[in-house]
């Protein structure tokens, strides 16, 4: 596995919901991953929403942010060019915000793995022709 972590909203939901499918590979992951873990500010948004969805606390998203387990390591104004070309170039998956940012995350971050639950990292390319590295629960 990868020295740093980029993490998605699926992993982040899965462990912050003991009634998930995937808590416990995520609770799992999460305990052996050294901190801080990165991230942006789309991720966090879509991870508290679709945790007010399933009743529990959206505020808990961002007391990993306050913690130190994650960290927004993207600047979206610093970065919207390259987002907007990635979001082009995918635009038949379609690629979401949040995973733009993740993929441009794993380009400027050396050795990395992209933990996620999403199977379209699987399509999506880091440095143009790039194999994404990903975490991610068996079967995904």
């Amino acid at each position: 596995m990868a020295g740093n972590v980029v993490v998605d909203a699926g992993p982040v939901v899965a462990w912050l919901n003991r009634r998930d499918a995937r808590h416990e590979w995520a609770k799992g992951e999460f305990g052996r991953l050294k901190p801080p873990l990165r991230t942006c500010e789309p991720v966090l948004v879509e991870a508290a929403f679709l945790v007010r969805r399933s009743g529990g606390d959206p505020g808990a998203v961002l007391a990993l942010v306050v913690k130190g387990v994650l960290r927004v390591a993207i600047s979206l104004q610093d970065e919207a060019a390259h987002l907007h070309a990635l979001m082009r170039r995918y635009h038949d998956v379609p690629m979401s915000l949040a995973d733009a940012c993740l993929v441009r995350l794993s380009e400027l971050v050396d050795d990395v793995s992209v933990m996620t639950l999403d199977d379209d990292f699987r399509i999506y390319r880091r440095k143009g022709r790039q194999v994404i590295p990903i975490l991610a629960p068996h079967g995904v």
